[in-house]
């Protein structure tokens, strides 16, 4: 299953917050660096990536007001 990036940021809260909107929906949403950004604070981005065949579909949804 291949994963696409949706989302990349600095701030961990704001990524977390986005997960779960997504989770919600029912995406299946994967964050990557969590750890690395709480430990390094910043110096990393946080990434949100879904499966391929939801990428089009969550991009939309976080894009939706």
């Amino acid at each position: 299953m291949k994963l696409i990036s949706i989302f990349k940021g600095w701030n961990l809260s704001e990524a977390q917050l986005v997960c779960s909107r997504l989770e919600s929906a029912d995406f299946h949403p994967v964050l990557l660096n969590e750890y690395t950004a709480t430990m390094f604070g910043g110096i990393f981005p946080v990434h949100i990536k879904v499966p391929e065949i939801e990428a089009a579909e969550a991009k939309e949804f976080l894009a939706a007001p």
